[in-house]
């Protein structure tokens, strides 16, 4: 019985300290504006070995197009991809070869992926383990990113809430397309994006 107990408070604290010494950020960004403002994010910040995370194979693919015309070096693998043309790149990754890897959560928990210094969130996961499975592979060393529309803040505050900790938040200093509110992070129930007068994206279902 003691051990049916010891279990879940073990794991309640991993989440708050693992989220209390890696470092994290978010930024509010409408969904039709994200690729604009991951491609204006890894323009500005420096280069480091990263893994990008979405929901969905059809975004990570058109991430991969849109790197490509805006002359961005990344590299993409999911579920179209064989076996070994996964373990290929996985292996190239960790040798220091791709620098930018784009990729799901179900290909990313098949991968032993090394040294990464930068996990990226274009998309938040459909479960809080995984953020945190993502946020332990660059552990105190790295930094977590996620880029967070409106239908995102539900997640964000169960994150949250499971690390005792409000991530801070940031501006993309050269995205002046559109002019985004800054969080009231003293009232955790208020939405914090402006509602988009234009229509609601699909949701994705991961595959």
């Amino acid at each position: 019985m003691s051990e049916e107990i010891t279990k879940p408070v073990k794991k309640y604290y991993d989440y708050i300290s693992v989220g209390n010494r890696t470092k994290q950020v978010v930024y509010f960004v409408e969904q039709h504006d994200k690729a604009l403002h991951l491609q204006l994010f890894l323009k500005e910040k420096q280069a480091l070995k990263t893994v990008l995370f979405t929901k969905s194979k059809k975004t990570a693919d058109m991430l991969s197009s849109f790197f490509k015309e805006n002359a961005i070096e990344a590299t993409v693998i999911h579920g179209n991809h064989r076996a070994s043309q996964i373990q290929e790149v996985a292996s190239a990754f960790n040798a220091g070869k791709i620098e930018l890897l784009i990729t799901t959560s179900k290909i990313y928990e098949t991968l032993e992926l090394t040294d990464i210094k930068r996990v990226i969130n274009y998309d938040l996961p459909f479960e809080p383990e995984f953020y945190f499975k993502a946020l332990r592979a660059v552990d105190e060393v790295g930094e977590a990113i996620s880029f967070v529309n409106a239908e995102d803040e539900k997640m964000l505050e169960t994150l949250e809430f499971m690390m005792k900790y409000d991530i801070p938040q940031e501006e993309i200093e050269a995205f002046t397309h559109t002019a985004l509110p800054k969080a009231d992070r003293s009232k955790k129930k208020k939405p914090r994006h402006k509602k988009s007068k234009k229509n609601k994206p699909e949701i994705e279902k991961e595959d």
